[in-house]
Parts: structure tokens; sequence; C-alpha cells
């Protein structure tokens, strides 16, 4: 088992790793959109938000010596599923393989951010 720590992406905020590899798969834990040069939540909307989530994604998949084509399954979290078309607009930019995936609406994410995502990648 291997431990991907890229300063591209924000730092764990707890007890855990930005991803682990194991079997030929990565497992990234959830990525918010925190902006990894400021620490601060990035601000503007879903859309904007849902950008620096997927620029944090791409830091730990290319640290992990992989990419977004190598996505086999996310996970997505909405604060608001009203979010859910905007949201979907900025995925499909990066998400062109079109990988298996949830998206769920929750009460409550770190921070306040209005998504998250995690994923599981070939390495």
């Amino acid at each position: 088992m291997e431990k991907i720590f890229t300063e591209k992406a924000p730092a764990a905020i707890g007890p855990y790793s930005q991803a682990i590899i194991t079997g030929g798969f990565l497992f990234t834990s959830g990525q918010i959109p925190v902006d990894p040069e400021t620490n601060a939540v990035v601000e503007g909307g879903i859309e904007a938000q849902a950008e620096q989530v997927m620029k944090n994604l791409a830091a730990v998949l290319t640290a992990a010596g992989t990419a977004f084509d190598r996505v086999v399954k996310t996970t997505c979290f909405l604060k608001d599923m009203n979010d859910f078309a905007a949201f979907n607009e900025v995925y499909a930019r990066y998400f062109v393989s079109l990988p298996a995936r949830s998206c769920v609406e929750v009460a409550k994410l770190p921070k306040g951010v209005l998504c998250e995502v995690e994923l599981i990648a070939e390495r």
C-alpha cells in the first residue's frame, strides 16, 4: 500500500491521506474546493467550486501517475441537488471516459462547501 501526497492539492484536514494506491488502483479521499495555495474555499458558486475540485483531483491523479481517463468510479456529494446540472457541466469536461458514478445530496460538507468528489482509478 502506497500513500499519495502532493502540495498541488489541499493537505488532509484530518487523520487521512489524500489518496492510497493498492492492488493497482488509486483510491482518493474526497476533494473539496479549497485552493491549495491559499487554503481558502473558492468563491463563486457551484461552477467555480466544481472546477477547483477537479483541479485538486487532477493534482492527486498526476502525483499517483494516472489520469482522468483511467478513472473507473466517482462518488459526488452535492449540498443542493438543484446544482446537479451546473455541476455536471464542469464534471463532463473532465470525465470524458464516463466512469461509473454515484451522486447524492448531503446535509452538510466540510467548511460549508457546495460539492465534494472522490474517485477510484486504475494506476
